[in-house]
């Protein structure tokens, strides 16, 4: 079986490392947080959808590396001693764009890790502030890449385990096979089917779910 699991939810979440389910589509991103004397220059730009697992990877690394963790909104003259996280710096407005400069600085300056989170690469922000940039494209980034079977089945599995579902062992095969591959599309199906089930006072089934998908499928009990 492979490693571990997790994403950014907002219910019930375990954010341990043990919980981090590694396949091929997140393996690069594991061990690159887990090894912050490899990165170039000390920092790190992990990349990856919403729901992808960038702050429960963000949370190991922070537990493991006593690192601080820094939303990018609260950015503002903030000067650490220790290895630091900031998290979804592709939301960071313009008037903070001089004080992530200044952290970048003082961390390299200082041999201190920085870990960044984003959805996206930074040649798509806009940055304004020049030096911002050049600082934020020089940064090494790694991906978090869609689900593949074995992770899309996994995090299903983790998303009802963190609702207190307990599914059919079957269910989240069946769903992997029929929703979209991707972790929104996970995280949507299984909200649904705990507020059917909480509407219904039914226990969660293949067959809610077959009929929540709209599916006549011959396999759903």
């Amino acid at each position: 079986m492979s490693e571990q699991l997790t994403f950014d939810w907002p219910v019930g979440v375990s954010l341990e490392a043990a919980d981090f389910f590694v396949s091929t589509a997140n393996s690069d991103a594991f061990r690159m947080v887990r090894h912050p004397a490899r990165w170039p220059q000390g920092k790190l730009l992990l990349v990856g959808p919403s729901g992808s697992g960038k702050s429960h990877l963000a949370r190991v690394f922070a537990a493991t590396h006593g690192a601080a963790i820094i939303q990018a909104q609260d950015a503002a003259d903030r000067f650490p001693d220790t290895a630091t996280v900031v998290e979804s710096v592709d939301t960071l407005p313009a008037a903070l764009e001089p004080a992530l400069f200044h952290l970048h600085n003082h961390m390299v300056a200082h041999g201190l890790p920085l870990l960044m989170t984003a959805r996206s690469l930074p040649a798509t922000w806009n940055i304004g502030l020049p030096d911002l940039n050049s600082r934020m494209q020089a940064t090494t980034p790694v991906r978090i890449a869609p689900p593949d079977d074995a992770l899309l089945e996994a995090l299903l599995m983790k998303l009802f385990a963190d609702r207190q579902i307990l599914p059919p062992p079957s269910l989240p095969r069946y769903l992997a096979s029929r929703i979209d591959r991707s972790y929104l599309a996970a995280q949507q199906i299984v909200a649904a089917l705990d507020a059917v089930a909480l509407g219904s006072g039914k226990s969660v089934s293949t067959r809610m779910a077959a009929r929540l998908l709209e599916k006549d499928d011959p396999d759903a009990e």
